[in-house]
């Protein structure tokens, strides 16, 4: 069932990050209604629907919350709801007519998450954006690249996913766990610009001591040898994160270098070290490197392509990956020993589930009918979804 059973939450659906915060609700057994607009988001849609796998996990409603018909469907919903997000831009809400006041008004127990990317207040607020631009302005970006080179957009994970969808996440269930001790809701205001800063506390701890050096000169960001990626013979590459004495020592001796050669915290050498090692390894494939280092404690390991991961025999082991609908992808993490997460169902149409959804959260039949006859609601077809 999930540790999170039997809570309701009411996804108003949109795009970047906020479907990854429903997608980890439903996956630990939340029941999120996706609140889309009729025909969907052109922008958002894909061809073939199992794809869209931050979809997964959740029934699917369509209603135009543009008309006040669909405003008050939308607010009958909500008295039945443990929490409420989106993640629309400060103010757009409160035009519909389904600010965080009016929802409060309806039921005052009522959790309302806001996701965006610079925040509900301050001087860039209502400027658009996106994750590059708010890992910028955190101070993320800057630590990511090799010296001397520009810093490297590391996909859109640290603003968008982590700093973004999976801190509201976090911020929801917070709110959710006070709520049952006082009673009451509240709104949880999650920026990326926010959550990307978090992400960079411990380097700002460094910074103050002293040991924050520039991009691509630190221990973990590419300036050490030991900690580092490597080409291959073959042209793949090898990971390396030897950084504790013991796991250094390992690493050398499996190399059979020594350590007088190779002092690991002779910061002036590393850069020389570095070119040392980059010629070491790729003077064998990337399967020979793991013959000889998987396994051991020298902290090795493959870099593997996305369709590689999943058939890794650790990753098989553990079920890392699963087949939702003929798509591969990442089972819901993390594992819990009684109450595991699932993925519920594969990603649905919007609309799909209109008439049953609204039905079982208190819409009358009737109403449902009518509403879908005035283009208020929509029912799609779930033909071709799994």
């Amino acid at each position: 069932m999930g540790p999170l059973a039997g809570f309701r939450i009411i996804e108003i659906a949109g795009m970047g990050a906020a479907p990854f915060t429903a997608m980890m609700l439903a996956d630990m057994g939340a029941e999120v209604l996706r609140v889309e607009r009729p025909g969907g988001n052109p922008m958002t849609r894909m061809a073939d629907v199992a794809a869209d796998v931050f979809s997964r996990g959740r029934r699917c409603v369509a209603i135009d919350i543009r008309t006040p018909e669909g405003v008050a469907v939308v607010l009958d919903l909500v008295e039945h709801a443990d929490a409420l997000f989106e993640g629309n831009r400060p103010g757009v809400m409160e035009r519909l007519g389904l600010g965080p006041q009016t929802c409060l008004a309806r039921n005052p127990r009522l959790v309302y998450g806001r996701l965006t990317g610079w925040g509900q207040d301050g001087p860039l607020a209502h400027a658009a954006g996106h994750d590059i631009n708010y890992i910028a302005l955190s101070g993320v970006l800057s630590l990511v690249g090799r010296h001397g080179e520009p810093p490297v957009p590391p996909s859109n994970l640290l603003g968008d996913v982590a700093g973004g969808g999976m801190n509201l996440a976090f911020g929801l269930v917070c709110a959710l766990l006070e709520c049952q001790r006082s009673g009451r809701g509240q709104v949880v205001d999650a920026a990326m610009v926010d959550g990307a800063a978090t992400l960079s506390t411990l380097q700002h701890g460094l910074l103050h001591a002293g040991y924050q050096r520039p991009r691509g000169e630190n221990m973990v960001d590419s300036g050490a040898h030991f900690y580092n990626t490597y080409e291959t013979a073959d042209g793949e590459y090898i990971a390396i994160g030897s950084f504790e004495p013991r796991f250094y020592r390992e690493l050398l001796d499996r190399l059979g270098l020594a350590e007088a050669d190779f002092p690991e915290m002779d910061v002036t050498r590393w850069p020389e070290l570095r070119e040392r090692f980059a010629a070491l390894f790729r003077t064998r494939t990337r399967a020979q490197w793991c013959a000889v280092f998987e396994g051991t404690d020298a902290c090795f390991a493959p870099v593997l392509s996305l369709s590689e991961a999943p058939q890794h025999p650790h990753n098989v082991a553990r079920g890392v990956f699963v087949d939702v609908a003929g798509v591969v992808q990442p089972r819901p993490s993390p594992r819990f020993s009684r109450t595991d997460g699932a993925i519920q169902r594969p990603p649905a149409r919007p609309g799909q589930h209109t008439r049953e959804a609204l039905a079982e959260w208190g819409i009358a039949r009737e109403r449902i009918d009518e509403l879908l006859g005035k283009g208020v609601l929509e029912q799609t077809s779930d033909a071709g979804v799994v």
